[in-house]
């Protein structure tokens, strides 16, 4: 058993759709921030499951959350468009 965050599962699974619209970076850093920012900007849905039965219920949550999730992805996205920390990294 393990307390897991239903809502990272969603907005990870939901990630690549919405940010196949938006002219961005697609970087393993800048995605990670926008999971981050967005993840912060969303309320968590903690359960308590079996390892491996999260992702059966990922599709559930995702409908109930659908919208608030794009919506906190998109809104990280043109965030971190704007501000990428990627460049600051590569050289460092």
């Amino acid at each position: 058993m393990e307390i897991k965050n239903y809502m990272e599962e969603v907005v990870f699974h939901c990630m690549d759709d919405v940010l196949k619209d938006i002219n961005m970076c697609k970087c393993e850093i800048c995605r990670m921030d926008i999971a981050a920012k967005a993840l912060n900007d969303l309320p968590p849905q903690y359960v308590v499951t079996k390892k491996g039965e999260v992702y059966s219920k990922i599709n559930n949550l995702k409908v109930q959350f659908e919208v608030d999730v794009i919506s906190a992805i998109t809104k990280a996205a043109v965030l971190v468009k704007r501000y990428p920390r990627h460049e600051i990294n590569k050289t460092e």
